[in-house]
């Protein structure tokens, strides 16, 4: 027979473990907390961390039938579904700018170069990385990661364990939000994507009008470095860009941990 304090020390810990699944599921999909840089001992101190006192301050219980049971199976389902939609849903502005620095390498002539993305092991175009490292400054300066955190423990009102199956209008308003951000990188993008277009249709003609001039050995050079220069012009209006997608990724976030999407 397990005494009793041994008991309800049992019961505390069962409960710790089930209130970091949704900070942990978050922080496992979100940008930052989930690179592979970061340490796994770190993610569990942070879920713990973030979990423990809003579990208390929802006043989770263990399921009636316990852990290992239908009703524990879908408590965990619950919690880790919706701790991963609340990280995706920051994650798709880094999709952006990946999406950005695709359209805007191909332009370049950059496209068959690529990097090693230390966040997720991918190779993934140079412009990418580096708009990439933009947005993830722009999410620190904005203290996007303290308001995740925030939107993860205020979720736990909206969405009590147990019962913190999203809504309809939540996953609509995800997928609806990563149309929206496809279309964002897209317009990260056009400033210099168009303004590379003009160099090439420039650099066509001139080939048309002198066929012996050698294109690749002019062209390239000239889109690299209209690229380049066109990168540091619009270096701020991209940044305003990726800003305005973060803070909409925020309130969507916002959404959908309040569940009302």
């Amino acid at each position: 027979m397990i005494p009793t304090g041994l008991e309800n020390l049992e019961q505390q810990a069962l409960v710790w473990m089930l209130a970091m699944i949704r900070p942990g599921a978050a922080f496992l999909a979100a940008p930052l907390f989930g690179a592979g840089s970061v340490p796994v001992q770190l993610r569990l101190v942070l879920a713990l961390a973030v979990g423990i006192p809003s579990a208390a301050a929802a006043n989770m219980v263990l399921p009636a039938a316990g852990i290992i049971s239908i009703p524990g199976f879908f408590f965990i389902v619950a919690e880790a579904v919706a701790g991963l939609a609340l990280g995706f849903v920051i994650q798709i502005v880094f999709a952006t700018a990946l999406v950005a620095g695709e359209a805007i390498s191909n332009a370049m002539g950059l496209g068959f170069v690529s990097m090693a993305d230390p966040g997720t092991g991918s190779a993934s175009p140079a412009v990418g990385q580096f708009l990439s490292m933009l947005a993830m400054f722009l999410f620190l300066a904005a203290d996007g990661h303290l308001a995740l955190i925030a939107t993860i423990a205020e979720s736990y009102r909206a969405l009590p364990p147990g019962a913190a199956w999203l809504s309809f209008p939540a996953v609509n308003g995800i997928a609806k939000f990563g149309s929206l951000a496809f279309a964002a990188g897209l317009s990260i993008a056009l400033p210099v994507g168009f303004a590379l277009v003009l160099v090439q249709i420039i650099m066509a003609m001139i080939a048309r009008s002198a066929p012996a001039l050698n294109l690749f050995a002019v062209g390239m050079p000239a889109a690299l470095l209209a690229g380049i220069l066109l990168l540091g012009t619009a270096a701020p209006v991209m940044a305003d860009t990726i800003s305005s997608t973060i803070r909409l990724a925020l309130d969507q976030a916002q959404l959908v941990g309040g569940g009302n999407g």
